[in-house]
Protein backbone atom coordinates (compact mmCIF):
# COMPACT_ATOMS: atom_id res chain seq x y z
CA UNK A 1 0.00 0.00 0.00
CA UNK A 2 1.17 3.61 -0.61
CA UNK A 3 2.57 5.25 2.53
CA UNK A 4 0.35 7.13 4.96
CA UNK A 5 0.80 10.77 5.91
CA UNK A 6 2.63 10.01 9.13
CA UNK A 7 5.24 7.97 7.26
CA UNK A 8 5.69 10.77 4.73
CA UNK A 9 6.19 13.37 7.45
CA UNK A 10 8.85 11.15 9.01
CA UNK A 11 10.76 10.60 5.78
CA UNK A 12 10.67 14.06 4.19
CA UNK A 13 13.49 16.39 5.16
CA UNK A 14 11.82 19.66 4.27
CA UNK A 15 13.88 22.88 4.22
CA UNK A 16 11.00 25.21 3.37
CA UNK A 17 11.74 25.35 -0.37
CA UNK A 18 9.85 23.88 -3.29
CA UNK A 19 12.98 21.99 -4.33
CA UNK A 20 13.39 20.46 -0.87
CA UNK A 21 9.77 19.38 -0.73
CA UNK A 22 10.01 17.89 -4.21
CA UNK A 23 13.08 15.84 -3.27
CA UNK A 24 11.36 14.43 -0.21
CA UNK A 25 8.13 13.54 -1.99
CA UNK A 26 9.98 11.93 -4.90
CA UNK A 27 12.02 9.88 -2.42
CA UNK A 28 8.81 8.55 -0.90
CA UNK A 29 7.37 7.72 -4.32
CA UNK A 30 10.55 5.84 -5.24
CA UNK A 31 9.72 3.32 -2.52
CA UNK A 32 6.38 2.38 -4.04
CA UNK A 33 5.99 -1.02 -5.70
CA UNK A 34 4.37 -1.69 -9.05
CA UNK A 35 1.43 -3.22 -7.18
CA UNK A 36 1.07 -0.04 -5.10
CA UNK A 37 0.93 2.07 -8.25
CA UNK A 38 -1.55 -0.23 -10.01
CA UNK A 39 -3.84 -0.44 -6.99
CA UNK A 40 -3.83 3.33 -6.53
CA UNK A 41 -4.48 3.89 -10.24
CA UNK A 42 -7.58 1.70 -10.23
CA UNK A 43 -8.93 3.51 -7.18
CA UNK A 44 -8.12 6.91 -8.69
CA UNK A 45 -10.12 6.08 -11.81
CA UNK A 46 -13.18 5.16 -9.76
CA UNK A 47 -12.93 8.28 -7.62
CA UNK A 48 -12.21 10.65 -10.49
CA UNK A 49 -15.28 9.52 -12.41
CA UNK A 50 -17.40 10.60 -9.44
CA UNK A 51 -16.53 14.20 -10.27
CA UNK A 52 -19.24 15.84 -12.41
CA UNK A 53 -16.44 17.76 -14.15
CA UNK A 54 -15.25 14.48 -15.62
CA UNK A 55 -18.47 12.48 -15.71
CA UNK A 56 -20.20 15.17 -17.79
CA UNK A 57 -17.24 16.49 -19.80
CA UNK A 58 -17.04 16.38 -23.56
CA UNK A 59 -13.28 17.03 -23.67
CA UNK A 60 -10.71 16.32 -20.96
CA UNK A 61 -7.03 17.26 -21.16
CA UNK A 62 -5.14 14.55 -19.29
CA UNK A 63 -1.70 12.90 -19.29
CA UNK A 64 -0.14 9.45 -19.30
CA UNK A 65 1.39 8.58 -15.94
CA UNK A 66 4.92 7.20 -15.93
CA UNK A 67 7.12 5.63 -13.28
CA UNK A 68 5.71 5.96 -9.77
CA UNK A 69 3.23 8.72 -10.59
CA UNK A 70 -0.37 8.03 -9.51
CA UNK A 71 -1.65 5.91 -12.37
CA UNK A 72 -3.86 7.45 -15.05
CA UNK A 73 -4.09 4.56 -17.54
CA UNK A 74 -7.35 3.13 -16.15
CA UNK A 75 -8.91 6.59 -16.07
CA UNK A 76 -7.91 7.39 -19.64
CA UNK A 77 -9.55 4.19 -20.86
CA UNK A 78 -12.69 4.76 -18.78
CA UNK A 79 -13.09 8.24 -20.22
CA UNK A 80 -12.50 7.03 -23.77
CA UNK A 81 -15.07 4.25 -23.39
CA UNK A 82 -17.59 6.86 -22.27
CA UNK A 83 -17.07 8.76 -25.48
CA UNK A 84 -15.09 11.60 -23.91
CA UNK A 85 -12.55 13.26 -26.16
CA UNK A 86 -9.26 12.93 -24.28
CA UNK A 87 -6.31 15.17 -25.15
CA UNK A 88 -2.80 14.16 -24.13
CA UNK A 89 0.29 16.38 -24.01
CA UNK A 90 3.20 16.25 -26.43
CA UNK A 91 6.34 17.81 -24.95
CA UNK A 92 7.99 20.41 -27.18
CA UNK A 93 11.67 21.31 -27.22
CA UNK A 94 11.08 24.48 -25.18
CA UNK A 95 9.14 22.54 -22.50
CA UNK A 96 5.79 23.87 -23.73
CA UNK A 97 3.02 21.37 -24.51
CA UNK A 98 1.30 20.53 -27.77
CA UNK A 99 -1.70 18.18 -27.66
CA UNK A 100 -3.02 15.14 -29.53
CA UNK A 101 -6.09 12.95 -29.15
CA UNK A 102 -5.89 9.72 -27.14
CA UNK A 103 -6.99 6.78 -29.27
CA UNK A 104 -6.07 3.88 -27.01
CA UNK A 105 -3.00 2.41 -25.32
CA UNK A 106 -1.75 0.83 -28.55
CA UNK A 107 -1.49 4.30 -30.12
CA UNK A 108 0.97 5.61 -27.53
CA UNK A 109 4.64 5.91 -28.48
CA UNK A 110 7.82 6.43 -26.46
CA UNK A 111 9.08 9.99 -26.36
CA UNK A 112 11.83 11.91 -24.61
CA UNK A 113 12.28 11.88 -20.83
CA UNK A 114 10.55 8.51 -20.56
CA UNK A 115 7.17 9.94 -21.56
CA UNK A 116 4.43 8.33 -23.61
CA UNK A 117 2.64 10.39 -26.25
CA UNK A 118 -0.14 9.81 -28.82
CA UNK A 119 1.03 9.06 -32.34
CA UNK A 120 -1.77 11.04 -33.99
CA UNK A 121 -1.89 14.54 -35.50
CA UNK A 122 -0.70 17.44 -33.35
CA UNK A 123 -3.50 19.87 -32.53
CA UNK A 124 -1.42 22.83 -31.33
CA UNK A 125 -0.76 24.26 -27.87
CA UNK A 126 -4.07 26.15 -27.91
CA UNK A 127 -6.11 22.93 -28.15
CA UNK A 128 -6.18 22.71 -24.36
CA UNK A 129 -8.38 25.81 -24.20
CA UNK A 130 -11.31 23.71 -25.51
CA UNK A 131 -11.18 21.28 -22.57
CA UNK A 132 -13.98 21.11 -20.01
CA UNK A 133 -11.51 19.76 -17.43
CA UNK A 134 -7.72 19.64 -17.19
CA UNK A 135 -6.02 16.90 -15.18
CA UNK A 136 -2.76 18.16 -13.74
CA UNK A 137 0.19 16.06 -12.61
CA UNK A 138 1.77 17.07 -9.34
CA UNK A 139 3.62 16.01 -6.23
CA UNK A 140 1.42 17.60 -3.57
CA UNK A 141 -1.48 19.93 -2.91
CA UNK A 142 -2.17 21.86 0.27
CA UNK A 143 -5.25 22.89 2.23
CA UNK A 144 -5.68 25.97 0.02
CA UNK A 145 -5.55 23.97 -3.20
CA UNK A 146 -2.03 25.13 -4.09
CA UNK A 147 -0.31 22.50 -6.25
CA UNK A 148 3.36 21.55 -6.20
CA UNK A 149 4.49 20.47 -9.67
CA UNK A 150 7.68 18.80 -10.83
CA UNK A 151 9.37 22.14 -11.53
CA UNK A 152 9.67 21.96 -15.31
CA UNK A 153 7.20 24.77 -15.92
CA UNK A 154 5.20 23.03 -18.66
CA UNK A 155 1.92 23.21 -16.80
CA UNK A 156 2.56 26.76 -15.64
CA UNK A 157 2.49 27.61 -19.35
CA UNK A 158 -0.71 25.62 -19.83
CA UNK A 159 -2.44 27.43 -16.96
CA UNK A 160 -1.22 30.81 -18.24
CA UNK A 161 -2.53 29.94 -21.72
CA UNK A 162 -5.94 29.10 -20.30
CA UNK A 163 -6.04 32.41 -18.44
CA UNK A 164 -5.08 34.41 -21.53
CA UNK A 165 -7.81 32.69 -23.52
CA UNK A 166 -10.42 33.31 -20.84
CA UNK A 167 -10.95 29.54 -20.62
CA UNK A 168 -12.16 28.19 -17.28
CA UNK A 169 -11.94 24.39 -17.32
CA UNK A 170 -11.98 22.61 -13.98
CA UNK A 171 -8.41 22.04 -12.82
CA UNK A 172 -8.00 18.71 -11.06
CA UNK A 173 -4.80 17.21 -9.62
CA UNK A 174 -4.34 13.46 -9.09
CA UNK A 175 -2.27 12.40 -6.07
CA UNK A 176 -1.67 9.73 -3.46
CA UNK A 177 -3.51 10.25 -0.17
CA UNK A 178 -0.32 11.15 1.69
CA UNK A 179 0.43 14.00 -0.75
CA UNK A 180 -2.39 16.21 0.47
CA UNK A 181 -0.39 18.25 2.97
CA UNK A 182 -0.93 21.35 5.16
CA UNK A 183 1.13 23.79 3.10
CA UNK A 184 2.95 24.04 -0.21
CA UNK A 185 5.37 26.95 -0.86
CA UNK A 186 3.61 29.33 -3.25
CA UNK A 187 4.76 32.16 -5.50
CA UNK A 188 2.71 35.16 -6.67
CA UNK A 189 1.90 33.55 -10.04
CA UNK A 190 0.66 30.30 -8.47
CA UNK A 191 -3.08 29.68 -8.26
CA UNK A 192 -5.18 26.96 -6.63
CA UNK A 193 -6.65 23.96 -8.35
CA UNK A 194 -10.38 23.27 -8.14
CA UNK A 195 -10.15 19.74 -6.76
CA UNK A 196 -7.80 16.93 -5.81
CA UNK A 197 -8.55 13.25 -6.34
CA UNK A 198 -6.77 10.57 -4.31
CA UNK A 199 -7.40 6.81 -4.08
CA UNK A 200 -9.55 7.29 -0.98
CA UNK A 201 -11.67 10.20 -2.14
CA UNK A 202 -11.87 13.72 -3.49
CA UNK A 203 -11.69 17.20 -2.07
CA UNK A 204 -12.87 20.45 -3.56
CA UNK A 205 -11.27 23.86 -3.23
CA UNK A 206 -13.92 25.70 -5.25
CA UNK A 207 -17.69 25.21 -5.71
CA UNK A 208 -18.80 22.51 -8.14
CA UNK A 209 -19.49 23.82 -11.64
CA UNK A 210 -22.89 24.25 -13.16
CA UNK A 211 -23.95 21.31 -15.36
CA UNK A 212 -22.53 21.34 -18.85
CA UNK A 213 -25.10 22.29 -21.52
Amino acid sequence: MPPDKEFVRTVIKYDGSKAGLRRGLLAVRSGLTSDDVAEAGAALARRALELPELAEAGTVAAYVSVGREPGTRALLEALRRRGVRVLLPVLLEDNDLDWAAYEGPDRLVRAGRGLLEPDGPRLGPEAVTAADAVLLPGLAVDDRGMRLGRGGGSYDRVLARLERAGATPSRVVLLYDSEVIPEVPAEPHDGPVDAVVTPSGLRRFSPPPRPFP
